[in-house]
């Protein structure tokens, strides 16, 4: 389909759309009038890791064609848990969690978009304002008319725990309920028209298209992105360290680069696509390099993420690290450092204490493939005693992932 609004011709340019409802009136409607659009967070942790990175930037594109975005922060729907993707309950977080979180993850939404008073300024919300005034039985009575068991039971959040004789509890069933009732409200309180997410909430989204119109009678639309995830089949934001995480507090500098900068060569035009603003021929000229110059590609992919989601200053920095520590053999500043008191460690200890393995049994693995070295060279056995006679030493996990041990 050829769009006719900035909005979509974007979003469909670079890579965004997946599932979209009524794409003729929606683009009709973002052509001639300033569209608000939601996504909407859980507040479970105190960063939004890489996987909801795509969902960012989205907000920012809807920004960058003219429109509203509407960062919905879910401060109740947290207190219930979203079984979309899960095989278990959430742990329960107490009121005082969820704020705190929802506070450190607004930093990154700050570096993203541009929040205000004006039409096309970014705001955030937090759902426990309504949901939690609601009465049970006003709910059971105003919106449960709208949902029906056997419908709900055929949606994948759903059906995907039950088929793996997962428990359900009634709280996360309820959740699909409470998002629909989400787009209602911000239909009516903000004039809001547009709600997206990425592939697994396209059930959730669709419920608030219609509890919209039977309730009140508004036209809202949706619009899903694909299925995210790496060349290898990966999940977008997980590695073997752990999840990628976007605050600054959570995840190092270096490593947040390091994570782009390592990306498969069939990854990188997408994710430019995706995740920076480099102009789209640009874009085009890196994603057509190849053998070595790919890197170079990898290295413009990894500053412009960097520098989006941490700022400029950092992207550089990290950059510099890397030319320090492979170019060079060196330390650069912005490696990864761990404390070692009393001026020795073990090897399996540093290299679990560093996030480079996630177990003890994993560093032994490595250590005997010849995959962990010390200042460049081999390490011995897993025995090994790291001792750094009040100087640092480098310590290496692959060509990768580089660490630096200090006396303390």
């Amino acid at each position: 389909m050829t769009y006719q609004s900035t909005l979509l011709r974007l979003l469909d340019e670079r890579g965004y759309i997946h599932q979209l409802t009524d794409a003729g009136a929606l683009d009709a409607l973002a052509a001639k009038q300033v569209v608000p659009g939601y996504i909407g967070f859980d507040a479970t942790a105190p960063s939004l890791h890489v996987g909801s990175l795509v969902q960012i930037m989205m907000l920012r594109r809807l920004q960058q064609a003219g429109h509203k975005p509407i960062v919905v922060m879910g401060g109740g729907t947290t207190k219930v848990g979203d079984p979309s993707g899960k095989d278990e309950s959430r742990k329960m977080l107490t009121s005082a969690d969820i704020a705190a979180n929802i506070a450190s993850i607004r930093t990154v939404f700050e570096k993203l978009l541009v929040f205000g008073d004006g039409p096309t300024d970014a705001v955030m919300v937090d759902n426990d304002e309504w949901l939690s005034k609601l009465g049970y039985v006003e709910l059971l009575r105003d919106v449960g008319p709208h949902f029906t068991i056997n419908r709900m039971l055929t949606f994948d959040s759903v059906k995907l725990r039950l088929d793996r004789e997962q428990p359900l509890t009634f709280l996360e069933f309820n959740y699909m309920i409470l998002q629909a009732y989400d787009f209602r409200e911000l239909a009516s309180r903000v004039s809001c028209r547009l709600q997206m997410g990425g592939s697994d909430q396209w059930g959730n989204i669709v419920n608030g298209i219609e509890l919209a119109r039977r309730m009140d009678g508004t036209e809202v639309f949706g619009l899903t992105t694909p299925l995210l995830t790496t060349a290898d089949g990966a999940k977008m934001g997980k590695t073997a360290a752990g999840a990628v995480w976007l605050n600054e507090d959570a995840l190092p500098a270096y490593d947040f680069w390091q994570y782009w900068r390592n990306a498969d060569d069939r990854d990188v035009g997408r994710f430019l696509r995706l995740f920076t603003d480099l102009p789209l021929d640009e874009v085009v000229r890196l994603e057509a390099l190849e053998g070595s110059e790919i890197n170079a590609a990898k290295i413009a992919l990894a500053n412009a993420v960097t520098t989006l989601v941490r700022g400029e200053q950092v992207a550089l920095a990290a950059q510099g690290t890397a030319q320090a520590t492979f170019a060079g053999g060196g330390m650069g500043e912005s490696l990864p450092v761990l404390d070692c008191p009393g001026g020795s460690i073990g090897i399996i200890d540093a290299l679990v204490g560093l996030g480079f393995a996630a177990s003890r049994g994993e560093a032994k693995r490595l250590i005997a493939g010849g995959g962990a070295r010390i200042d460049g060279e081999a390490a011995g056995d897993d025995g090994q005693v790291i001792e750094l006679a009040g100087a640092e030493r480098r310590i290496s996990a692959g060509k990768k992932k580089h660490g630096i041990l200090r006396p303390a």
